[in-house]
């Protein structure tokens, strides 16, 4: 007799079956099965990790099926519990890599290779999630109506700025994270201070992406944006001509680059508590931390490798220089319930006026 986790393994490569949960849920529907596979949820954009996967494919001779989704994932295996068909995910944010510790989905993931590849500080110290490349969170300005080089995190809330700034919602995953590191430096007062006075200078209610917010700049309907720097590589590579030229609008500045240093997050991987391709799954994040993985990651992903030896690519290097504020993203990770209530509690996603 089949036993419900073997069923439950042997759908995750039933095309039909997650053809139609990708259209109830909007779940991407994964390749199908190899002999040696490993099975991936992922917050990451499909686009962006297929170089990833298809190197460390091409490396190890191991398949991986991809299931993406926005939100939920965590969620979704710990529903799934022991029956549970995944065996790696992939996650965009420090957040996500601490709910699924939180959460109880992950297990230690570090083997001597990680250890010599991924500095400690971008690990978690019982090896339940394994950081593997860096972004940065800047502010995309207006080459045209914005004149200065410079500017702070703090600056975002003083009132010249009144009706000037775009954002994606206060509520996002990066925002959160971003108002975490201010309540870690600042206090929660201070931190509740500044999420007021950046919603006040907003030149519409929240809304759209990190792209979005760089269109708005074009467009004229605000001179500044918060954004990821990955976003301009995506632009400035697109296929759309007209996201080229929204790329071609802005100039990215690092926030308090003279200072603390500019609010970095990271992408990262959690080997999953019931894997049942433990061996593949600890393949994929030790490839993934390797140096070519972490090549790949600095020169098609056009993100800031974790590898010391690793250099960033000529793409990311011609957007300035990167001085990281050294704040341990675990502190950030605390921070982050706070945070979420702050922004309801001054009501940003309801934006300027509210």
């Amino acid at each position: 007799m089949t036993s419900p986790r073997a069923l439950s393994r042997r759908t995750f490569a039933c095309t039909l079956a997650l053809a139609t949960a990708a259209v109830s849920s909007g779940l991407a529907a994964p390749v199908a099965t190899a002999a040696e596979a490993v099975n991936i949820y992922s917050y990451r954009e499909p686009g962006l990790i297929k170089p990833l996967t298809d190197a460390f494919t091409k490396a190890t001779g191991i398949a991986t099926n991809i299931i993406y989704a926005k939100d939920g994932l965590t969620q979704r295996i710990k529903a799934e519990g022991q029956n549970s068909p995944v065996d790696v995910l992939l996650t965009v944010d420090i957040g996500r890599l601490s709910e699924a510790k939180d959460a109880g989905i992950a297990q230690p993931a570090v083997t001597d290779s990680i250890k010599a590849d991924i500095p400690a500080e971008y690990r978690d110290p019982d090896g339940d999630w394994v950081g593997l490349s860096k972004r940065a969170r800047v502010v995309y300005a207006s080459k045209d109506r914005v004149k200065q080089s410079d500017i702070t995190y703090a600056e975002l809330a003083d009132p010249k700025w009144k009706g000037k700034i775009c954002m994606r919602s206060g509520q996002h995953t990066y925002n959160i994270g971003l108002l975490a590191s201010i309540i870690a430096h600042d206090g929660e007062k201070a931190a509740e201070k500044w999420a007021e006075g950046v919603k006040n200078n907003l030149a519409r209610k929240p809304a759209g992406g990190d792209r979005d917010q760089v269109k708005a700049i074009y467009a004229g309907e605000c001179d500044i944006a918060i954004g990821n720097t990955y976003y301009m590589a995506a632009m400035q590579t697109s296929s759309k001509p007209e996201q080229q030229e929204w790329a071609k609008s802005v100039k990215l500045l690092f926030p308090d680059a003279s200072g603390r240093g500019t609010h970095v997050n990271l992408s990262g991987a959690v080997l999953a508590k019931h894997a049942p391709n433990k061996a593949a799954g600890i393949k994929l994040i030790e490839f993934l931390a390797s140096k070519q993985g972490q090549e790949i990651y600095a020169e098609i992903v056009d993100e800031y490798p974790l590898k010391s030896d690793v250099k960033i690519s000529d793409r990311v290097n011609s957007w300035g220089t990167l001085k990281s504020d050294t704040l341990p993203l675990i502190e950030i990770a605390k921070n982050r319930k706070k945070a979420s209530e702050i922004m309801d509690k001054v009501g940003f996603d309801q934006g300027p006026g509210a």
